[in-house]
């Protein structure tokens, strides 16, 4: 246990009453009002201390005014990005926006036609599907391939896509699956986005939750025509402020970013949040040693997870995590078809997980666990899975 409070992962904080979507939205997602929430992606820890000193502060001030972004915010962006992913980016690129999945959709909106292509690589983070369908554009699958638990693109079909497509929307890190697409990977993804004029959109945001042995790189910062991709990034998985809504596009092409600016004038779309400039700025200028210290407390308990797994619960498989705190659980030696599967964990083991099957076909049988919470809540939570296996066995 860290003597840092900030850095205490084993506190437990209760959430219910602040109407978090994770804790006071059980009882409308899973219809029981007591389950276990493993589910939405944030965390159940303390944002960095810095985090909350910047927000007391702005909060002390007593006029919450329309807000224009400052130098720090840009700088404090610019400066994370060279350090910590050796990335050098231009001011002139950023647009910052309320959140990562209206910047998808801005994106699509702006860079594209209706009836245009745009590709997902499915199982895959849900509203990647909603932002191409509500748009008006022929949504294809570039489904991953999963060989022996690990997954890979299938680039074979992904340059067939391509030929037809105007826009990928790429997960990288990706979500739910855990992969972090190697420099390999990548660079071929880049050569066949050249051979055929594909735009990427690259939803960068797990970027810094990376375990040992794994690196992350930035789509872009391989590419030798770095204006063929989009990079969405935020502060707000790594240091646990999603619900601010502050996210930047980083955006090279001159005209694809008057294009996206244009199309957010158009929907009068502001992101100047007093307050999540203030919480943006202080988590990349100063979050870097809680970052460390939540990674350490993430990989000890997926380690954990997995070795439960392997020695009380065979039957479900721990899908290899590179990347996230979002774990993708193999269940179909359970036998248990999607909807059996999903009334399994919230009827007789009390957890709220994610279904597979949200994430397309490609999910069904599988679950994804949310391990941003105190170790004991994982270890609770696959106990009660134990022995919910237990009382059906014995029946």
């Amino acid at each position: 246990m860290s003597n840092n409070p900030d850095q205490d992962f084993e506190r437990t904080i209760d959430r219910a009453g602040t109407f978090s979507v994770k804790y006071d939205g059980r009882l409308s997602m899973f219809g029981q009002a007591e389950v276990m929430p493993l589910w939405v992606a944030d965390m159940d820890f303390a944002a960095p201390a810095a985090v909350t000193d910047a927000l007391l502060k702005r909060a002390a001030h007593p006029v919450y005014g329309y807000t224009q972004f400052p130098d720090s915010l840009y700088e404090s962006l610019i400066n994370w990005l060279a350090v910590r992913h050796g990335w050098q980016i231009e001011r002139e690129w950023i647009i910052f926006c309320p959140g990562i999945v209206p910047s998808l959709s801005t994106s699509i909106l702006a860079l594209s036609k209706p009836g245009e292509a745009v590709i997902v690589q499915p199982p895959v983070y849900y509203p990647f599907f909603s932002v191409v369908k509500k748009s008006g554009r022929t949504l294809l699958h570039n489904a991953l391939r999963q060989e022996q638990a690990h997954y890979n693109m299938d680039l074979a079909d992904l340059a067939q896509q391509a030929a037809t497509a105007r826009m990928l929307l790429l997960c990288s890190p990706h979500n739910p699956v855990g992969r972090v697409w190697s420099k390999s990977e990548l660079e071929k993804l880049l050569a066949i986005a050249k051979q055929h004029d594909l735009i990427i959109v690259s939803d960068e945001i797990h970027a810094d939750l990376i375990y040992p042995g794994n690196k992350h790189h930035m789509l872009a910062s391989l590419a030798d025509a770095p204006e063929s991709v989009i990079t969405a990034v935020a502060p707000s998985k790594t240091f646990n402020i999603p619900g601010l809504n502050l996210s930047a596009l980083i955006v090279p092409h001159p005209a694809y970013r008057a294009a996206i600016r244009e199309q957010l004038d158009v929907m009068h779309v502001s992101a100047a949040n007093p307050f999540s400039i203030a919480a943006f700025t202080a988590a990349y200028q100063d979050g870097t040693a809680w970052l460390a210290a939540l990674m350490d407390y993430l990989a000890d308990t997926r380690e954990m997870v997995r070795q439960y797994l392997q020695d009380y619960l065979p039957q479900i498989k721990l899908t290899p995590s590179q990347g996230t705190y979002l774990l993708w659980l193999d269940c179909r030696d359970l036998g248990l078809s999607d909807d059996e599967l999903r009334q399994f964990f919230i009827l007789e083991a009390g957890i709220g997980l994610n279904p597979g099957i949200s994430y397309g076909k490609e999910g069904s049988g599988f679950m994804r666990m949310n391990i941003g919470t105190p170790r004991q809540h994982i270890r609770q939570a696959l106990d009660n899975v134990r022995s919910a296996l237990e009382r059906r066995s014995a029946s």
